[in-house]
Protein backbone atom coordinates (compact mmCIF):
# COMPACT_ATOMS: atom_id res chain seq x y z
CA UNK A 1 0.00 0.00 0.00
CA UNK A 2 1.12 3.47 -0.61
CA UNK A 3 0.14 6.15 1.16
CA UNK A 4 0.46 10.01 1.31
CA UNK A 5 -0.42 11.88 4.26
CA UNK A 6 -0.60 15.91 4.20
CA UNK A 7 -1.35 18.31 6.42
CA UNK A 8 0.07 22.29 6.45
CA UNK A 9 3.01 21.72 8.42
CA UNK A 10 4.97 19.46 10.95
CA UNK A 11 5.41 22.36 13.65
CA UNK A 12 4.78 21.45 17.30
CA UNK A 13 1.11 20.48 17.59
CA UNK A 14 -1.24 18.11 18.00
CA UNK A 15 -2.38 16.47 14.87
CA UNK A 16 1.39 17.72 13.63
CA UNK A 17 2.53 14.69 16.04
CA UNK A 18 0.05 12.23 15.03
CA UNK A 19 0.75 12.63 11.63
CA UNK A 20 4.48 12.12 12.09
CA UNK A 21 4.05 9.35 14.56
CA UNK A 22 1.48 7.48 11.94
CA UNK A 23 3.97 8.34 8.36
CA UNK A 24 7.13 6.76 10.57
CA UNK A 25 5.41 3.94 12.08
CA UNK A 26 3.65 2.90 8.66
CA UNK A 27 7.19 3.50 7.16
CA UNK A 28 8.73 1.28 9.52
CA UNK A 29 5.95 -1.47 8.92
CA UNK A 30 7.81 -1.46 4.97
CA UNK A 31 4.24 0.49 3.81
CA UNK A 32 5.56 3.33 1.02
CA UNK A 33 5.00 6.44 2.72
CA UNK A 34 4.85 10.00 1.83
CA UNK A 35 4.50 12.94 3.46
CA UNK A 36 2.91 16.20 1.95
CA UNK A 37 3.43 19.24 3.97
CA UNK A 38 2.20 22.99 2.71
CA UNK A 39 5.14 24.86 4.26
CA UNK A 40 8.35 24.31 6.37
CA UNK A 41 8.67 26.31 9.59
CA UNK A 42 11.62 26.07 11.94
CA UNK A 43 10.47 23.81 14.88
CA UNK A 44 9.45 20.14 13.47
CA UNK A 45 8.91 17.17 14.46
CA UNK A 46 11.11 14.60 12.75
CA UNK A 47 10.60 12.06 10.27
CA UNK A 48 12.59 8.36 9.55
CA UNK A 49 14.60 8.69 6.57
CA UNK A 50 12.26 6.23 4.89
CA UNK A 51 9.31 8.67 4.51
CA UNK A 52 9.51 10.69 1.39
CA UNK A 53 8.80 14.26 2.15
CA UNK A 54 6.91 17.25 0.04
CA UNK A 55 6.94 20.77 0.72
CA UNK A 56 4.18 22.58 -1.54
CA UNK A 57 4.42 25.91 -0.72
CA UNK A 58 6.48 28.90 0.55
CA UNK A 59 4.81 30.78 3.09
CA UNK A 60 7.08 33.53 2.83
CA UNK A 61 5.57 34.72 -0.71
CA UNK A 62 3.20 37.22 0.94
CA UNK A 63 2.78 39.03 -2.45
CA UNK A 64 0.68 36.15 -3.63
CA UNK A 65 -3.14 36.30 -1.59
CA UNK A 66 -4.57 33.52 -0.01
CA UNK A 67 -6.74 32.45 -3.03
CA UNK A 68 -3.52 32.13 -5.46
CA UNK A 69 -1.78 30.14 -2.40
CA UNK A 70 -4.94 27.98 -2.28
CA UNK A 71 -4.98 27.35 -5.82
CA UNK A 72 -1.62 27.22 -6.15
CA UNK A 73 -1.43 24.05 -3.43
CA UNK A 74 -3.98 22.16 -5.04
CA UNK A 75 -2.61 22.08 -8.38
CA UNK A 76 0.63 20.85 -6.87
CA UNK A 77 -1.19 18.19 -4.52
CA UNK A 78 -3.17 17.50 -7.27
CA UNK A 79 -0.10 16.79 -9.75
CA UNK A 80 1.71 14.20 -7.00
CA UNK A 81 -1.27 12.10 -6.89
CA UNK A 82 -1.20 12.28 -10.38
CA UNK A 83 2.28 10.95 -10.48
CA UNK A 84 2.96 9.19 -7.78
CA UNK A 85 -0.72 7.11 -7.65
CA UNK A 86 -1.04 6.85 -4.37
CA UNK A 87 -3.60 4.09 -2.86
CA UNK A 88 -4.58 5.78 -0.09
CA UNK A 89 -4.25 9.88 0.75
CA UNK A 90 -4.85 11.17 4.31
CA UNK A 91 -5.36 14.75 5.34
CA UNK A 92 -5.59 16.60 8.70
CA UNK A 93 -7.13 19.79 9.86
CA UNK A 94 -9.32 22.11 8.18
CA UNK A 95 -7.09 23.48 4.91
CA UNK A 96 -5.62 20.69 4.32
CA UNK A 97 -8.53 18.36 3.94
CA UNK A 98 -10.24 20.88 1.77
CA UNK A 99 -7.50 21.06 -0.36
CA UNK A 100 -7.14 17.38 -0.63
CA UNK A 101 -10.71 16.70 -1.39
CA UNK A 102 -10.45 19.45 -4.24
CA UNK A 103 -7.52 18.08 -5.31
CA UNK A 104 -7.99 14.90 -5.85
CA UNK A 105 -11.53 14.78 -7.61
CA UNK A 106 -12.11 12.48 -10.11
CA UNK A 107 -8.79 10.52 -9.63
CA UNK A 108 -8.08 7.09 -8.74
CA UNK A 109 -7.26 7.62 -4.94
CA UNK A 110 -8.81 6.82 -1.90
CA UNK A 111 -9.10 9.48 1.03
CA UNK A 112 -9.30 9.77 4.55
CA UNK A 113 -9.56 12.62 6.16
CA UNK A 114 -9.16 13.30 10.08
CA UNK A 115 -11.01 15.85 12.03
CA UNK A 116 -9.17 16.74 14.92
CA UNK A 117 -10.98 19.98 16.75
CA UNK A 118 -13.97 20.87 18.00
CA UNK A 119 -15.98 21.24 14.48
CA UNK A 120 -18.55 24.09 15.27
CA UNK A 121 -14.81 25.94 15.96
CA UNK A 122 -13.41 24.59 12.96
CA UNK A 123 -16.48 24.94 10.17
CA UNK A 124 -18.34 28.24 11.60
CA UNK A 125 -20.44 29.98 9.34
CA UNK A 126 -22.39 29.53 6.47
CA UNK A 127 -18.76 28.19 4.41
CA UNK A 128 -18.31 26.32 7.27
CA UNK A 129 -21.80 24.88 6.86
CA UNK A 130 -21.48 24.06 3.27
CA UNK A 131 -18.01 22.54 3.30
CA UNK A 132 -19.02 20.07 6.43
CA UNK A 133 -22.33 19.16 4.71
CA UNK A 134 -21.68 18.62 0.87
CA UNK A 135 -17.26 18.69 0.67
CA UNK A 136 -16.54 15.89 3.34
CA UNK A 137 -19.21 13.94 3.32
CA UNK A 138 -17.02 12.70 -0.73
CA UNK A 139 -14.32 11.49 1.47
CA UNK A 140 -14.09 7.57 1.92
CA UNK A 141 -13.39 7.43 5.28
CA UNK A 142 -13.07 9.68 8.36
CA UNK A 143 -11.11 9.62 11.85
CA UNK A 144 -13.02 11.23 14.19
CA UNK A 145 -11.78 11.52 17.84
CA UNK A 146 -15.04 11.90 19.79
CA UNK A 147 -18.36 10.94 19.78
CA UNK A 148 -19.34 14.54 19.64
CA UNK A 149 -17.21 15.65 16.44
CA UNK A 150 -18.98 12.73 14.68
CA UNK A 151 -22.38 13.31 15.56
CA UNK A 152 -22.04 17.68 13.82
CA UNK A 153 -21.35 15.77 10.45
CA UNK A 154 -24.18 14.67 7.95
CA UNK A 155 -25.01 10.65 8.12
CA UNK A 156 -23.49 9.32 5.07
CA UNK A 157 -19.83 10.50 6.62
CA UNK A 158 -20.62 8.93 10.22
CA UNK A 159 -21.68 5.60 8.30
CA UNK A 160 -18.11 5.30 6.98
CA UNK A 161 -16.06 7.08 9.75
CA UNK A 162 -14.24 5.52 12.75
CA UNK A 163 -13.35 6.63 16.22
CA UNK A 164 -9.61 6.46 17.09
CA UNK A 165 -7.90 8.16 20.05
CA UNK A 166 -4.79 9.76 19.81
CA UNK A 167 -1.33 7.66 21.10
CA UNK A 168 1.10 8.26 23.63
CA UNK A 169 4.81 7.78 23.51
CA UNK A 170 6.25 4.62 25.81
CA UNK A 171 8.53 7.44 27.52
CA UNK A 172 5.42 8.60 29.07
CA UNK A 173 4.32 5.48 30.42
CA UNK A 174 7.59 4.57 32.10
CA UNK A 175 7.57 8.07 34.42
CA UNK A 176 8.44 7.64 37.79
CA UNK A 177 7.16 10.20 39.61
CA UNK A 178 9.10 11.57 42.84
CA UNK A 179 8.94 14.15 45.25
CA UNK A 180 6.31 16.36 42.82
CA UNK A 181 6.91 20.30 42.98
CA UNK A 182 4.27 22.33 41.30
CA UNK A 183 0.99 22.27 39.75
CA UNK A 184 1.33 22.26 35.67
CA UNK A 185 -0.26 23.52 32.21
CA UNK A 186 0.67 22.76 29.37
CA UNK A 187 -0.84 24.72 25.71
CA UNK A 188 -0.40 27.60 23.31
CA UNK A 189 -0.82 30.69 24.71
CA UNK A 190 -4.35 31.77 23.22
CA UNK A 191 -8.32 32.10 24.34
CA UNK A 192 -8.88 28.91 23.23
CA UNK A 193 -6.78 27.49 26.64
CA UNK A 194 -8.13 29.92 29.28
CA UNK A 195 -4.97 30.08 30.77
CA UNK A 196 -6.85 33.18 32.83
CA UNK A 197 -9.04 31.26 34.97
CA UNK A 198 -6.52 29.02 35.66
CA UNK A 199 -4.16 31.65 37.10
CA UNK A 200 -7.67 33.26 38.69
CA UNK A 201 -8.04 30.51 40.81
CA UNK A 202 -4.49 29.23 41.33
CA UNK A 203 -4.57 32.75 43.07
CA UNK A 204 -7.44 31.69 45.56
CA UNK A 205 -5.58 27.88 46.06
CA UNK A 206 -2.37 30.13 47.51
CA UNK A 207 -4.35 31.65 49.70
CA UNK A 208 -4.70 28.29 51.54
CA UNK A 209 -1.05 26.81 50.30
CA UNK A 210 1.32 30.00 50.26
CA UNK A 211 3.98 27.69 49.23
CA UNK A 212 2.19 26.14 45.74
CA UNK A 213 3.87 26.97 42.35
CA UNK A 214 2.11 26.93 39.00
CA UNK A 215 4.21 26.27 36.23
CA UNK A 216 2.66 27.02 32.58
CA UNK A 217 4.61 26.13 29.84
CA UNK A 218 3.44 27.22 26.03
CA UNK A 219 4.01 30.27 23.75
CA UNK A 220 1.30 32.66 22.46
CA UNK A 221 -0.09 35.54 21.14
CA UNK A 222 -1.46 35.95 25.08
CA UNK A 223 2.23 35.74 26.24
CA UNK A 224 2.05 39.61 27.33
CA UNK A 225 -1.66 39.40 28.49
CA UNK A 226 -0.96 36.86 31.13
CA UNK A 227 2.10 38.16 32.48
CA UNK A 228 0.76 41.20 33.17
CA UNK A 229 -2.34 39.60 34.99
CA UNK A 230 0.22 37.30 37.03
CA UNK A 231 2.15 40.83 38.07
CA UNK A 232 -1.55 42.31 38.76
CA UNK A 233 -2.21 39.44 41.42
CA UNK A 234 1.37 39.71 42.81
CA UNK A 235 1.88 36.06 41.90
CA UNK A 236 5.28 36.58 39.93
CA UNK A 237 6.89 34.19 42.46
CA UNK A 238 3.67 31.65 42.03
CA UNK A 239 3.01 31.64 38.89
CA UNK A 240 5.71 31.38 36.13
CA UNK A 241 5.33 31.27 32.08
CA UNK A 242 7.91 28.74 31.82
CA UNK A 243 7.94 28.74 27.56
CA UNK A 244 7.77 25.95 24.75
CA UNK A 245 9.45 22.77 26.59
CA UNK A 246 10.98 20.06 24.46
CA UNK A 247 10.90 17.65 27.49
CA UNK A 248 7.25 17.04 28.63
CA UNK A 249 7.88 13.71 30.08
CA UNK A 250 10.42 15.55 32.31
CA UNK A 251 7.80 18.03 33.46
CA UNK A 252 5.29 15.72 34.01
CA UNK A 253 7.63 13.46 36.08
CA UNK A 254 7.76 16.89 38.87
CA UNK A 255 4.18 17.31 38.76
CA UNK A 256 1.36 16.94 41.32
CA UNK A 257 -1.32 17.95 39.15
CA UNK A 258 -2.09 18.67 35.89
CA UNK A 259 -4.96 20.79 34.75
CA UNK A 260 -6.63 21.26 31.13
CA UNK A 261 -8.54 24.70 31.44
CA UNK A 262 -9.34 24.92 27.58
CA UNK A 263 -12.86 26.53 26.70
CA UNK A 264 -12.65 23.62 23.52
CA UNK A 265 -10.36 20.69 22.35
CA UNK A 266 -10.02 17.89 20.25
CA UNK A 267 -8.37 15.15 21.90
CA UNK A 268 -6.18 16.60 24.43
CA UNK A 269 -2.42 15.17 23.82
CA UNK A 270 -0.71 16.60 27.08
CA UNK A 271 -3.98 15.27 29.35
CA UNK A 272 -3.57 11.58 27.58
CA UNK A 273 0.06 12.37 28.45
CA UNK A 274 -0.21 13.71 31.88
CA UNK A 275 -2.62 10.65 32.58
CA UNK A 276 0.20 8.11 31.00
CA UNK A 277 2.75 9.60 33.31
CA UNK A 278 0.06 9.20 36.70
CA UNK A 279 -0.43 12.85 37.02
CA UNK A 280 -3.77 13.73 38.66
CA UNK A 281 -5.42 15.47 36.01
CA UNK A 282 -8.28 18.26 36.11
CA UNK A 283 -9.91 19.04 33.19
CA UNK A 284 -13.14 20.95 31.72
CA UNK A 285 -15.89 19.28 30.23
CA UNK A 286 -14.99 20.91 26.65
CA UNK A 287 -16.52 20.77 23.00
CA UNK A 288 -15.91 18.67 21.41
CA UNK A 289 -16.40 15.62 24.29
CA UNK A 290 -12.47 14.49 24.07
CA UNK A 291 -11.78 15.11 28.15
CA UNK A 292 -15.16 13.47 28.66
CA UNK A 293 -14.16 10.20 26.65
CA UNK A 294 -11.16 9.49 28.61
CA UNK A 295 -11.69 11.01 32.32
CA UNK A 296 -13.87 8.81 34.56
CA UNK A 297 -14.87 11.63 36.92
CA UNK A 298 -13.47 10.97 41.03
CA UNK A 299 -11.80 7.88 39.54
CA UNK A 300 -9.23 8.73 37.21
CA UNK A 301 -9.33 12.81 37.33
CA UNK A 302 -11.67 15.17 37.81
CA UNK A 303 -13.83 17.11 34.99
CA UNK A 304 -15.03 20.50 35.55
CA UNK A 305 -17.95 23.01 33.53
CA UNK A 306 -16.03 25.04 30.89
CA UNK A 307 -15.11 28.96 32.50
CA UNK A 308 -16.14 27.24 36.50
CA UNK A 309 -13.03 28.91 37.84
CA UNK A 310 -14.70 28.32 41.42
CA UNK A 311 -15.09 24.74 40.50
CA UNK A 312 -11.34 24.60 39.54
CA UNK A 313 -10.00 26.17 42.18
CA UNK A 314 -11.93 23.16 44.84
CA UNK A 315 -11.08 20.55 42.53
CA UNK A 316 -7.40 21.89 43.22
CA UNK A 317 -7.36 22.06 46.81
CA UNK A 318 -9.41 18.53 47.04
CA UNK A 319 -6.41 17.09 45.24
CA UNK A 320 -3.52 18.79 47.33
CA UNK A 321 -5.81 17.98 51.01
CA UNK A 322 -6.11 14.56 50.12
CA UNK A 323 -2.93 12.38 49.33
CA UNK A 324 -4.87 9.10 49.75
CA UNK A 325 -7.41 10.67 46.65
CA UNK A 326 -4.55 12.02 44.78
CA UNK A 327 -3.04 8.73 44.97
CA UNK A 328 -5.62 6.82 43.73
CA UNK A 329 -6.43 9.27 40.71
CA UNK A 330 -3.08 8.48 39.89
CA UNK A 331 -3.09 4.58 39.31
CA UNK A 332 -6.51 4.39 38.15
CA UNK A 333 -5.32 7.00 35.09
CA UNK A 334 -2.03 5.11 34.58
CA UNK A 335 -4.38 1.69 34.41
CA UNK A 336 -6.75 3.49 32.05
CA UNK A 337 -4.09 5.21 29.96
CA UNK A 338 -2.90 1.40 28.04
CA UNK A 339 -5.18 2.30 25.65
CA UNK A 340 -3.58 5.18 24.42
CA UNK A 341 -0.06 3.21 23.71
CA UNK A 342 1.49 3.56 20.25
CA UNK A 343 0.62 -0.06 18.95
CA UNK A 344 -2.36 -0.58 20.38
CA UNK A 345 -3.62 2.71 18.24
CA UNK A 346 -1.68 1.99 14.95
CA UNK A 347 -3.38 -1.22 14.69
CA UNK A 348 -6.35 0.66 14.66
CA UNK A 349 -5.03 3.25 12.08
CA UNK A 350 -3.74 0.04 9.86
CA UNK A 351 -7.34 -1.21 10.05
CA UNK A 352 -9.16 1.05 9.09
CA UNK A 353 -6.73 1.81 5.88
CA UNK A 354 -7.30 -2.15 5.08
CA UNK A 355 -10.93 -1.69 5.06
CA UNK A 356 -11.32 1.67 3.59
CA UNK A 357 -8.74 0.49 0.17
CA UNK A 358 -10.67 -3.31 -0.12
CA UNK A 359 -13.81 -1.10 -0.39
Amino acid sequence: MKILFYINTLGKGGAERVVTNLANQFANKNYEVLLATSYIVEEEYKTNSNVKKIILGNRNKSSMNRIFKNINIIRQLRKIIEDVKPDLMVSFMREPVVRALIASRKLDVKNIISIRNDPSKEYPGIIGKIISKYLLPKADGCVFQTEDAKKYFPKRLQERSKIIFNQVDEEFFNIKRKDPEYIVSIGRLTKQKNHIMLINAFKKVVEKYPSEKLFIYGEGTLKEFLKNQIEEKDLEDRVILKGVTNNVSEVLSKAKIFVLSSDYEGMPNTLLEAMAAGVPSISTDCPCGGPKAIISPGEDGFLINVKDEEELEKKILLLLDNKKLSEKISRNAKEKSEIFKPNQIFEQWEDYFKDVINK
